[in-house]
């Protein structure tokens, strides 16, 4: 399952098929324009040089904070102390709407800019935290990815982003290392059997 901070924090990543380097689609106008509108959002694209700055040291700290806290760390007051300011420049406005019968409570955002974006990724990291179960925050075990996702399987031992593409290569890596290894050792049994 994807989610609007995990989506953000996923504008950086490594190649996972082990290329060169990492992928940053954060400045892209194209990424922008299909972040906001996969998550509904609003915000002027492009976003300027200096606002994208803001929004990469955002995703950084941020990003530092979901690896700590999957080593096992806890969220402490400092960490709050950054996500807080950040909440504080996204103001909404709480409505009660009716869809299908059922009625729902929703959070209306104020302002239409990237400030507000991050106060919303902010809000779903931490809603992620809360009412989520923060266990299954994860990290792709493939070590030239780096995707962050939440692990929604039923036995929680999802460890790859996608298993046809991340799964397979390091099955394929797991093979390749294992049948090199069996191979070396035929030819040290061979050289000293001789």
């Amino acid at each position: 399952m994807e989610t609007l901070w995990s989506d953000f924090l996923n504008s950086r990543a490594g190649d996972w098929r082990g290329g060169s380097g990492l992928q940053e689609r954060m400045g892209k106008e194209k990424w922008q324009r299909y972040f906001l509108e996969r998550w509904s959002l609003s915000a002027p694209a492009p976003a300027s040089g200096e606002t994208v700055k803001e929004l990469q040291a955002f995703r950084e700290q941020l990003r530092a904070l979901v690896q700590h806290y999957i080593a096992g760390g806890l969220v402490s007051e400092k960490d709050l102390e950054m996500l807080n300011p950040v909440l504080a420049k996204g103001p909404v406005i709480r409505c009660a709407i009716i869809q299908g019968g059922v009625i729902s409570m929703e959070g209306v955002p104020l302002r239409n800019d990237w400030e507000q974006i991050m106060a919303e990724v902010a809000a779903s990291f931490l809603h992620t935290l809360t009412a989520g179960e923060p266990s299954r925050i994860r990290i792709c075990d493939n070590p030239d990815c780096g995707w962050i996702f939440y692990d929604d399987t039923r036995n929680r031992t999802k460890k790859y982003c996608e298993d046809k593409t991340c799964g397979n290569l390091m099955k394929v890596r797991r093979f390749r290392a294992k049948k090199k290894e069996q191979e070396l050792g035929k030819d040290t049994t061979t050289t000293s059997g001789e």
